[in-house]
C-alpha cells in the first residue's frame, strides 16, 4: 500500500496525511536482567538510555520537548496507546564541550531502532528533522497503527515520584516506555524504596527478579540491590517505615535488668518496665511531629571497679540473661538498644558476642565512652575515651551485619558528655547506608550545666546527626519536664531517663 505520509525531506509543521497501516511491531529486549541504574546528564539522554535498555526495535517512536509538560503529558498517552517507545529532546545546557551533542545521540538511537516514522509534539518536529532528515514527521497520533508488542514481565522499573522539573520529565518518558515493555513501574520518593512505604508494599505485592532504576539518586547497582532486598522483605521499624531517621522518636529507660543502681529500667521486672516506658513515651506524643516509639536501652556489658577474671574492668552479660527482656519488649512495639561499657575490653569484640540479638530487626546497638580504659586506668578515676577509629570500626561491623540479614537501619549510639570522650571526632563516620548514628548527650546536674553541655556536644559532632538527651532521676536538679526537653534545639529524637 502506497504510503500517504508526507515526504521524507517535509518540513517541520507540515500537513500529516493519514499515514499508512500496518506498522511493524515494537520489539522489548529480553536481555536486561538483574539490577541496572541510568543515570544522565538531562531528560533527553536520560530517555535514550531508557529506550536503549528496554527495546530492540521500533518503527515509530514519540518525541517530545524535556521542557513542555503538556507535551510530554500528551506524548506519554500516545506512546502507551500506541506500544512504542517515547524520548525526549533539549539542548545540550551545561554539559562539558567534549560531550556528544543530543541531536547526534538522538540519530543513533533512531537508527538503532530502525524508527521511519516520528510522532513529534510541539517544537519537537525541528529535532528530529536535524537528529535524521529521512525520518517521517507526524503531529497527530490518532490514525497510527497500533504496534505488537513483545513484552517482558519478569522487569521493575523504578522512577522518581515527584522532584524538579527535569526529573519530572525523565520519569514521565520513563513510565510511558516501561508500561509499553510490559514492565511493573513503581514511582519512589526520595530514591531509596527502603523511606516510601507504598513503594515498599507495591515491590513486595509484585516481586519480579529484574531491576531498572531511572536516576543517579537510586545509588550504585549494588547499594539499590541491598535496599531492594530489604524493602522486598517488607519488615518494619517501630513506628513505621525501614529507615531510622526521620520517622521517629524513642523515649527510653536506662539500666541494667535486676539492678535499680544503675538506671531505672532495673527498678522493676520486664513487665513492669514496657507499661512505665509506654507511659512515658505518651507524655511525648502530644509534641512530637514524628510517632514517639518506647524504648529500652540496655546496659549489656558493666563496667567494673575491679577487673574481674578476664582483667578488662567489665562485666559481659550473658545472652541468654537479656534474651526475655528483649524477646518480650520487641513483642510489645519497643525498641531495644544494647550498651557497651567496655571497660579495657576492645568495643568491637564485645558487641560480636550479641551478634544473635543485633540478628533481630528491632535491636540497635550504644558504646558509652565514659567506661572504656586505657591500659592502666581504673574505673571512675578518670572519664574514658574511645578514638574514632574503634568507633567506626563497629560501625562497619554492625552495617555488615545488618545488609547482610537484609535488615531495617539500625540505631547506632554514641553517649558523649565531654568532647574527649570521643578521639578525633571529626573521623567519625557517620555515612552509613544501614546504620543511623546518633550523638546522646548524657549530661547531668543543674538545667543550666545540662544546657551548656548540650551546645557544646551539638557544635562539635559532625553536620546533619541526630541528638539524644538523657535525664537524671537522681543528679538532675530539677529533672526537666518533657516539654523542656523537647525544647532544646535540634529537638532531641532520642529521650532517655536514667
Amino acid at each position: 500500500m502506497a504510503s500517504s505520509l508526507p515526504p521524507a525531506s517535509s518540513p517541520p509543521g507540515s500537513p500529516s496525511p493519514s499515514p499508512s497501516v500496518g506498522s511493524p511491531p515494537t520489539a522489548v529486549s529480553t536481555a536486561l536482567s538483574g539490577t541496572l541504574v541510568l543515570s544522565a546528564a538531562t531528560p533527553s539522554r536520560m530517555s535514550l538510555s531508557v529506550s536503549q535498555a528496554l527495546f530492540t526495535s521500533a518503527a515509530t517512536v514519540v518525541v517530545a520537548a524535556a521542557a513542555d509538560p503538556a507535551g510530554i503529558a500528551e506524548g506519554a498517552q500516545d506512546a502507551e496507546r500506541l506500544g512504542v517507545p517515547m524520548l525526549l529532546v533539549d539542548r545540550d545546557v551545561g554539559l562539558p564541550r567534549s560531550a556528544i551533542p543530543t541531536a547526534e545521540l538522538l540519530a543513533r538511537e533512531l537508527t538503532r531502532l530502525g524508527t521511519t516514522t516520528a510522532v513529534a509534539l510541539g517544537s519537537s518536529a525541528a529535532a528530529v528533522h536535524a537528529a535524521d532528515p529521512t525520518i517521517r514527521v507526524v503531529s497527530d497520533a490518532s490514525q497510527l497503527p497500533v504496534s505488537a508488542t513483545s513484552t517482558d514481565t519478569t522487569l521493575t522499573v523504578l522512577v522518581r515520584a515527584g522532584g524538579d522539573p527535569k526529573s519530572v520529565a525523565g520519569a514521565a518518558a520513563a513510565t510511558a516506555c516501561a508500561h509499553v515493555a510490559g514492565a511493573n513501574v513503581v514511582a519512589v520518593q526520595g530514591g531509596d524504596p527502603r523511606r516510601d512505604p507504598a513503594a515498599t508494599a507495591e515491590l513486595m505485592r509484585d516481586p519480579r527478579p529484574n531491576m531498572l532504576a531511572v536516576g543517579a539518586e537510586f545509588g550504585s547497582p549494588t547499594q539499590l540491590k541491598s535496599r531492594l532486598a530489604v524493602a522486598g522483605k517488607g519488615t518494619q521499624l517501630p513506628g513505621g517505615g525501614q529507615i531510622f531517621f526521620p520517622g521517629r522518636r524513642l523515649v527510653a529507660l536506662y539500666g541494667h535488668p535486676g539492678g535499680a543502681a544503675l538506671g531505672v529500667l532495673g527498678a522493676q521486672d520486664v513487665a513492669a518496665g514496657i507499661v512505665r516506658v509506654k507511659q512515658l513515651a505518651a507524655a511525648y506524643a502530644p509534641m512530637s511531629k514524628v510517632p514517639v516509639v518506647p524504648a529500652f536501652e540496655i546496659i549489656a556489658t558493666v563496667a567494673q571497679a575491679s577487673a574481674g577474671s578476664d582483667g578488662n574492668f567489665s562485666n559481659e552479660s550473658s545472652v541468654a540473661s537479656l534474651l526475655p527482656w528483649v524477646q518480650q519488649a520487641n513483642a510489645a512495639g519497643l525498641y531495644v538498644v544494647l550498651d557497651l561499657q567496655p571497660g579495657t575490653a576492645d568495643a568491637l569484640e564485645q558487641a560480636k558476642r550479641y551478634v544473635s540479638l543485633l540478628q533481630l530487626p528491632n535491636v540497635g546497638l550504644a558504646i558509652d565512652p565514659e567506661w572504656a580504659l586505657a591500659l592502666g586506668q581504673q574505673p571512675l578515676a578518670q572519664i574514658g575515651s574511645i578514638d574514632s577509629s574503634r568507633i567506626n570500626a563497629v560501625g562497619a561491623w554492625l552495617e555488615q551485619l545488618t545488609a547482610s540479614k537484609h535488615l531495617p537501619q539500625k540505631l547506632f549510639v554514641i553517649h558523649q558528655f565531654r568532647l574527649t570522650m570521643i578521639g578525633h571526632e571529626s573521623a567519625l563516620n557517620t555515612r552509613y547506608d544501614d546504620v543511623a548514628v546518633l550523638i546522646h548527650m548524657d549530661g547531668q546536674g543543674t538545667p543550666a550545666n545540662k544546657f551548656a553541655t548540650w551546645r557544646s556536644v551539638v557544635q562539635t559532632a559532625p553536620k546533619g546527626l541526630p541528638f539524644g538527651w538523657k535525664n537524671f532521676y537522681k543528679e538532675d536538679q530539677p529533672v526537666l519536664t518533657p516539654a523542656q526537653t523537647m525544647a532544646q534545639a535540634p529537638t532531641p529524637l532520642m529521650i532517655s531517663y536514667q
